[in-house]
């Protein structure tokens, strides 16, 4: 499960989609192990740290500085904040609901999964005029698509990347950005599960689960993690979404008819 996590969180087929196929066919609850759910997050953004710590290192550089006006950074750190906006709204507002979702099974997987399909095949054709920079309207774009991405089999990655690039905005940076925009969310999601578990008790939070496994699915999401940001970074680059879009309608036609 931490290796299908930290694959499937940056290449564009959807980690809460895989996951759930995952936990569907070896019977696994992924609410009774709260704990490794929050360990294999984190792991995956501290595998985004470590490839992209080049990215993060300049974003602080200049975020503090001021010379009257926004410089590069805290432009660039801005429209990581909008881009937060939608999903935090959904995570706030109906996160009681999404869960239930992650629960209808396989034939909710499969449709979300040909929706990323069809997004992925119509910004590979798609070809608008380049943009220098992400603007402020295109990131809070780009986070409404993450938002939508909560649904199991919708891809986070790929759709975030897909609209990206349907806006017209740059390959070589649309998938840093995709990585970068995500950390908080992810980390506050970590948060309150932490939260929840403290209420629920650690030993319900650990349930069924020891120390080796939990440290097992840790270096596995943040292995892979590591491995498949760097991949799809250059994927992004040489323009080769089409063929994950390709995966996913035969992944999604398949849910469909198992469900």
């Amino acid at each position: 499960m931490g290796l299908l996590q930290g694959l499937t969180e940056y290449l564009p087929v959807s980690s809460s989609g895989h996951l759930t196929i995952a936990a569907a066919l070896f019977g696994i609850d992924g609410e009774e192990n709260l704990t490794f759910t929050i360990a294999v997050h984190v792991a995956t953004v501290l595998s985004t740290l470590v490839i992209l710590w080049k990215e993060v290192a300049w974003v602080f550089k200049g975020l503090f500085e001021w010379n009257g006006q926004l410089n590069a950074q805290q432009r660039y750190a801005l429209a990581i904040v909008v881009s937060m906006i939608p999903v935090g709204i959904v995570g706030v507002f109906f996160k009681d609901y999404v869960e239930e979702i992650f629960g209808a099974g396989l034939l909710v997987v499969g449709v979300c999964l040909l929706v990323t399909a069809a997004l992925l095949t119509f910004s590979y054709y798609a070809k608008p005029r380049a943009k220098e920079e992400i603007s402020l309207k295109d990131a809070f774009i780009i986070g409404l698509a993450q938002a939508v991405a909560v649904l199991p089999g919708v891809s986070r990655s790929g759709s975030t990347i897909a609209t990206g690039l349907i806006l017209g905005n740059k390959k070589e940076t649309l998938a840093q950005f995709s990585f970068l925009m995500v950390i908080p969310p992810i980390l506050g999601e970590a948060l309150l599960d932490i939260m929840k578990a403290a209420n629920n008790g650690v030993e319900a939070a650990t349930a069924g689960i020891s120390m080796t496994a939990l440290a097992a699915g840790f270096v596995a999401a943040f292995v892979s993690g590591c491995l498949a940001c760097r991949w799809m970074i250059g994927i992004v680059k040489r323009g080769k979404l089409v063929w994950f879009g390709v995966y996913c309608a035969i992944v999604g036609l398949l849910c469909i008819a198992l469900s």
